[in-house]
């Protein structure tokens, strides 16, 4: 049975309806929960800290009881000012994030369209104005344009355009009168300009949350990839750098911030808005419209630090989740998730209301018998025992080939200095010691000895040779050095 229009109808409205939006609109608690929401932010506080919108909101609900509006037409949500929070957290009216390390809320893209409509709604009329019609008309004309790929088309436009602004100047130059607006018309600009206006925070409320949800599949991918990691490191950092590319409407809004995001481009349209609040006609605006019409500037900054926060998040937290991505413990966390759904789950078959769980407190600790107890305390449990006497029977020494490769041969080598005479070059003694003192090591056995008993440094340079044990040679410079027999005692 084929579907008919009205099934179809129904079925898309089905679907508008489960939106956040129209269900913040079509809830019992729907005229509470504007007012709540407008009140506690504006466009000069898109962000709210936890604690704050719950003392807020209590305080708005205490105010409306007690004027009389808890009646039977005009129900009040129950419950605490935390858990009607909670509830709008869930619904996606509200949204929980971290500000320099404070836990804050923010408006939904949802909830920012609800309340634009619910305030155009309660605004007053919708006029078919004559500024509302030049700007569809020029919108479709300026789309036309920018379609049309043929030039002839292209050129007869944009010439006709410098026709008009030329002629235009021409007439000013010669004297003709600058024929101004009447109020009417310009109250009707004004009053376009704010329907334009109010449509842009849920644009950039839409922005950023497409950037998170982006940030949300890409991490979830990420953790449920199982390619190869320097495949995955390519593919999300890149995605991590290029984060505004990634979604439609973050293409859009990187097209419209080469219009609005320079800073002189705000204060430009700061600058413009102070101007017309000056010009006679704003005093047909009510109180309303004029706040409206200062704080677009406002509106437009706060939107533009809004998206290009979530895009700094986005590339942080992707960045950080690449770099520390490790599959196994991934996995490991996913599987122990599930059993504890799993558990829950089972649980819940045979528990009734009212039943607890004894919360587990502390991890059991392993027995891994006495350890020590204070980590100060560097020195060992015991005193190490005595060196034995060198004389005993049962010291075993090592061998003459192993010594060999030891350290200087002090003994051997202060008896051969002792029969060098007062005074001797150390080179020279050294090339004429015998075998055993000539190693490397004793070159410098006999450079200590030097050096304690008193030296002098000459200009030359000595270039010795010395013997290894296993029969090798190495060659070393020095500077020349003479040297004392015995140490030299200072005169009385």
């Amino acid at each position: 049975m084929s579907n008919t229009r009205a099934e179809a109808a129904y079925r898309r409205s089905v679907a508008a309806f489960r939106n956040p939006m129209l269900d913040l609109l079509h809830g019992r608690y729907a005229p509470f929960v504007v007012a709540a929401l407008s009140v506690v932010f504006t466009p000069d506080r898109p962000t709210v800290a936890v604690s704050d919108a719950h003392a807020e909101i209590g305080e708005t609900i205490d105010q409306l009881r007690a004027a009389g509006y808890d009646d039977d037409e005009r129900r009040l949500p129950s419950g605490t000012a935390r858990e009607i929070c909670r509830h709008w957290v869930k619904v996606g009216w509200l949204v929980p994030q971290i500000e320099d390390d404070v836990e804050v809320y923010r408006l939904s893209a949802q909830a920012v369209g609800a309340l634009e409509v619910a305030g155009r709604a309660g605004g007053g009329r919708t006029r078919v104005t004559k500024s509302r019609v030049r700007t569809l008309l020029e919108s479709v004309d300026r789309l036309s344009l920018d379609a049309d790929d043929n030039p002839e088309v292209r050129l007869a436009k944009l010439r006709k355009e410098r026709d008009d602004l030329d002629a235009e100047i021409a007439r000013l130059e010669g004297g003709g009168p600058v024929e101004p607006a009447d109020e009417e018309q310009l109250l009707e600009e004004a009053e376009n300009i704010l329907h334009l206006a109010r449509e842009l925070p849920a644009d950039f409320s839409r922005v950023a949350e497409s950037i998170k949800a982006m940030q949300r599949d890409v991490v979830t991918d990420l953790r449920q990839d199982i390619r190869p990691t320097g495949e995955v490191l390519r593919e999300y950092l890149q995605r991590g750098q290029h984060v505004m590319q990634a979604t439609p409407e973050g293409r859009a809004f990187a097209g419209a911030l080469r219009l609005i995001g320079e800073p002189e481009h705000i204060d430009q349209l700061s600058n413009q808005l102070a101007a017309l609040m000056a010009k006679p006609f704003a005093r047909l605006l009510d109180d309303e419209q004029r706040a409206d019409l200062r704080a677009i500037s406002r509106r437009v900054e706060l939107g533009v630090e809004e998206v290009l926060a979530a895009q700094r998040r986005a590339s942080h937290v992707i960045t950080a989740q690449v770099r520390t991505h490790d599959p196994i413990r991934d996995r490991q966390v996913d599987d122990l998730l599930r059993d504890v759904m799993a558990g829950l789950q089972t649980w819940m078959q045979t528990s009734r209301p009212g039943d607890r769980i004894d919360p587990l407190r502390s991890f059991p600790v392993a027995d891994v018998g006495h350890l020590r107890q204070s980590l100060s305390d560097i020195r060992p449990p015991g005193a190490p025992d005595p060196l034995r006497d060198g004389e005993d029977d049962d010291v075993d020494f090592l061998d003459a080939d192993e010594r060999s490769w030891g350290g200087p041969h002090y003994v051997e080598l202060e008896k051969y200095v002792a029969t060098l005479g007062d005074d001797f070059d150390l080179a020279s003694a050294f090339e004429g010691g015998s075998r055993e003192v000539r190693r490397p090591v004793d070159l410098l056995g006999l450079l200590e000895i030097a050096h304690r008993n008193g030296m002098t440094e000459g200009d030359d340079v000595s270039i010795v040779e010395a013997l290894r044990p296993d029969g090798t040679s190495r060659r070393f410079a020095f500077g020349a050095v003479t040297a004392r027999t015995t140490k030299e005692h200072p005169h009385d």
